[in-house]
């Protein structure tokens, strides 16, 4: 046997294992499908907390929109704001939301159950961990509450999957999605979209900046860089930083306004235009690309990663920051981006041997990735030209 070992190639030998592990897979599966086995796993002392737990989490997975509408409704109705200096009676909170004192206490009974709210004395509720956690984060409140938009594109997943569903609400709410210019989008087409985008972005620029300090570079550009919230978080960071952004001539009509209310507009260099087509400016020796790739197609990306290259000196710096399949955040990268980014219309995510292969293609010299710590998971991918 250890002969026959030694003679297998490398490649061989992998493939081999898969094998077997793949035959493992399809035994196990036949096994745990037996109503017979499920029974007994859920008495043998061995296995019944594992089998408990299993079932706790289908449970879970089936009861997931639920607690998402719970969140959703509790975000509508600003109850974390309500009781931030403390807790309120039932009657008090159904009075200010407009529902009626037993409508009032199912939801309050829902969202202490999911740890949101916490009940306190004489039938009271307050502050839970977690709606302590979202009131802390503006960014998450505005996400959370877009996200009814996408809820209503789930109404009918399967419709969803068969390109069935036209014209869903997140298309419209991403206009770029389904505007074959871009240059086309006036300020009403994206006054949305933007806000979320400058509400999270703090957010997201905390996790990128703490993963990749930005005090050996001297100039930044940020390409899409929305209203400016990523280099204004940089500038506070990094004083001596030079600054410049780069996005949709609409957006950045906003930009302007944006980055004079932080003060920091004699760092920053404002530019407009479409960077799939336009030249991007030359000056900088790092590159911010924050929640951008993943908003597109394979082909667009490469032609964005092209021009950036090209806009870049050798040894300049690319920061692509977004969820990044595979880093250890599997379920929400391919469960929940995968199926957002359907409902958009367009965009994918994407392996690191994804990125490392469109990023070689588009002319960088070596890449490296490193794992945001936030409460956005965001991935960073560092390329060097």
């Amino acid at each position: 046997m250890r002969d026959m070992v030694r003679l297998l190639a490398p490649n061989e030998y992998g493939s081999a294992i898969r094998m077997f592990a793949d035959k493992w897979k399809r035994l196990r599966d036949r096994i745990y499908v037996n109503p017979a086995f499920q029974r007994r796993a859920s008495r043998f002392f061995l296995t019944r907390a594992i089998a408990r737990r299993r079932a706790r989490d289908v449970f879970d997975l089936c009861a997931g929109f639920v607690y998402s509408q719970v969140l959703s409704a509790c975000v509508q109705l600003e109850i974390f704001q309500q009781v931030r200096d403390g807790p309120m009676s039932v009657r008090d909170i159904a009075r200010r939301c407009g529902l009626s004192p037993e409508a009032a206490s199912r939801l309050l009974e829902a969202a202490s159950s999911l740890r949101l709210l916490e009940k306190r004395s004489g039938e009271s509720f307050g502050l839970g961990p977690l709606g302590a956690a979202v009131l802390g984060n503006p960014g998450l409140i505005a996400m959370i509450d877009h996200h009814r938009h996408l809820y209503v594109d789930l109404n009918d997943p399967v419709a969803l999957l068969r390109n069935e569903a036209a014209d869903t609400q997140l298309s419209k709410y991403w206009p770029y999605a389904e505007t074959a210019s871009a240059r086309d989008l006036a300020q009403n087409d994206i006054a949305d979209y933007s806000a979320l985008m400058a509400a999270s972005q703090p957010i997201v620029a905390d996790e990128v900046l703490d993963c990749y300090p930005l005090d050996a570079h001297q100039c930044l550009l940020d390409v899409g860089g929305g209203e400016g919230a990523f280099i204004a978080e940089a500038a506070a960071r990094f004083p001596n930083l030079r600054l410049m952004v780069f996005d949709l001539p609409a957006v950045v009509e906003r930009a302007g306004a944006f980055v004079e209310r932080a003060g920091i507009s004699q760092r920053v260099s404002i530019y407009g235009g479409d960077f799939f087509s336009d030249s991007l400016p030359r000056g900088a020796d790092v590159v911010s690309l924050v929640r951008i790739a993943l908003d597109h197609d394979d082909s667009k990306v490469l032609t964005l990663l092209k021009s950036i290259r090209a806009a870049l000196p050798a040894g300049g710096t690319l920061l692509i920051a977004e969820p990044v399949a595979g880093s250890g955040y599997a379920p929400m990268v391919s469960a929940y981006f995968g199926i957002y980014l359907m409902a958009m219309g367009r965009g994918r995510v994407r392996t690191r041997q994804k990125f490392e292969q469109l990023l070689r293609e588009a002319g960088f010299q070596k890449v490296s990735f490193r794992n945001g710590r936030g409460a956005l998971q965001t991935g960073v991918v560092i390329a060097i030209a």
